[in-house]
């Protein structure tokens, strides 16, 4: 089965940030597949901006590397490169000080068929600095996108800040806040799975479904990342990408698949989280800190020590788990529990539908009983669908009941390469479409739930739980679920 791609407008796309390593790590392969894929051509311009006084030549040597470092051998073909690079053009810009800048506006075509977008792979500080340049360079026009990476705040004031300085600029609807979780295909999959089949929808709410588990682990640890010790995994993971996940398995069916209309019953369920607060915090919620493990083979060290020293002692969660609860008729009374870490057991992202028990068993006399249905929609890696079921097990000797997966596999089932949640978020900003990036009060209604947590925590006396590098995180977390007599799914535990 193969993929339609549709090409998109001509564009002259400026990223600010372009010596950085999420360019080079992300969006120049991100581009150069959807440049091999035919979904832009030669008409279109990619426009390498930082203050690195580079030569075009030397800017095009930084993308041929990168191509070599992070695309597969197998897509590295050196005529579609050559062409490539062909279309990759540099400008030094300084925003602090436009006079010592090169001339932007020499590489912006002044035509309406050719669209505009800014995207800014730099450090929150300079979003209404450079909004300010492209303002006074008389860069900016009404039908110009910008694309706005996290951190975007560390609270809901700071937040607002941040968004306030690019909105002097720039109209909400020419923002772009990217979370590229939403453009992974088993996260937009999810609509589809929900809003394009008549079998679930029937049995999304509370009548049928017993809780809903939300994991995002990683197996490597936060290493020397100076911006994690400032931001922790409630800021860092909790406020954007999972309560976005949270949103898409909660949410109302939208009127249509309109950016607005999506985003509308979004922010719906983001008001009817139940807020969290006080004394609610520590029964709530468990933040954790992974410890170092050592074995005759291996080593791995602590969050403490790959921390500076000026930094240790550093009380940032590497863990966090929780229960959320939604209050609102489709959701009353099932909890959303969140887990998510640094150095856990395996990297997984994924979501488990845990439906209720049969009402009434008739296999008294079976071997095996009956496990309640499960719905699991895994983001990474593998990424699939399965939904688990009980059938009797094959043969003679009376009846024997199994619990059996239906296996959607988008490897199986898809056999080309899927393409890369960047690489189709950088294509939506050209076709203007925000389904997939958040709306401002969406990302202010995220900030007020996290930030009682937040100063709970930052209250409290107690440090984080300790957990060993390599597990599924502290004792608390197990305790969270098990207190209301359930069980963290963990692929082998079903």
């Amino acid at each position: 089965m193969s993929s339609r791609i549709i090409p998109v407008q001509p564009f002259d796309y400026v990223v600010f940030g372009a010596t950085g390593d999420l360019t080079k790590r992300k969006l120049v392969p991100a581009l150069y597949h959807r440049f091999m894929d035919g979904q832009f051509d030669e008409k279109s311009r990619i426009i390498g901006a930082s203050r690195s006084k580079l030569s075009e030549a030397e800017f095009q040597k930084l993308v041929r590397d990168a191509l070599e470092q992070f695309v597969e051998a197998e897509y590295r073909d050196p005529a579609t490169i050559d062409r490539f690079v062909g279309i990759c053009t540099y400008v030094p810009v300084d925003a602090s000080k436009p006079e010592e800048s090169g001339d932007l506006g020499k590489a912006l075509r002044d035509d309406p068929k050719v669209v505009r977008a800014f995207y800014l792979a730099v450090a929150p500080d300079l979003f209404e600095p450079i909004a300010e340049y492209l303002s006074k360079k008389k860069l900016y026009r009404r039908d110009a996108r910008v694309v706005i990476e996290k951190p975007l705040g560390h609270d809901l004031a700071s937040s607002q800040e941040i968004n306030d300085g690019v909105a002097k600029i720039f109209k909400e609807d020419q923002v772009y806040r990217i979370d590229h979780y939403l453009g992974k295909e088993t996260v937009q999959n999810l609509l589809a799975l929900r809003f394009a089949n008549t079998l679930f929808e029937p049995v999304w709410n509370s009548a049928h479904i017993d809780h809903v588990q939300l994991t995002v682990a990683e197996s490597v640890g936060a290493g020397t990342r100076g911006y994690y010790d400032e931001s922790g995994a409630l800021r860092d993971m909790i406020q954007n990408h999972m309560l976005q996940l949270l949103c898409l398995v909660a949410m109302e069916p939208p009127a249509s698949d309109d950016a607005n209309a999506l985003r509308d019953e979004k922010l719906k369920v983001l008001r009817a989280l139940r807020p969290i607060t006080n004394g609610d915090v520590s029964r709530m919620t468990v933040r954790g800190q992974y410890r170092g493990v050592k074995s005759e083979t291996a080593a791995v060290a602590s969050y403490q020590d790959e921390l500076p020293e000026d930094k240790k002692g550093s009380r940032t969660e590497t863990f966090v788990a929780m229960k959320a609860e939604i209050d609102n008729w489709r959701w009353a009374g099932v909890p959303f529990y969140l887990r998510t870490g640094k150095r856990m057991a395996e990297r997984v992202s994924e979501i488990c539908i845990q439906f209720k028990p049969i009402p009434h068993s008739i296999f008294d006399h079976a071997e095996g009983a009956p496990k309640p249905n499960k719905l699991i929609i895994r983001l990474q890696p593998d990424e699939g669908v399965k939904l688990m079921m009980m059938i009797k097990d094959p043969g003679p000797g009376g009846m024997r009941l199994r619990e059996v997966p239906l296996n959607l596999s988008f490897a199986e089932t898809f056999a080309e390469r899927t393409p890369e949640a960047y690489e189709r978020l950088l294509m939506d900003v050209i076709r203007g479409s925000q389904t997939l990036f958040m709306r401002r009060d969406e990302l202010e209604a995220a900030w007020s739930w996290v930030d009682p947590i937040r100063e709970a925590w930052d209250r409290a006396s107690e440090p984080p739980q300790s957990y060993t590098a390599g597990t599924w995180g502290p004792s608390g977390a197990i305790a969270l679920i098990e207190r209301d007599g359930r069980t963290w799914y963990e692929g082998t535990n079903s």
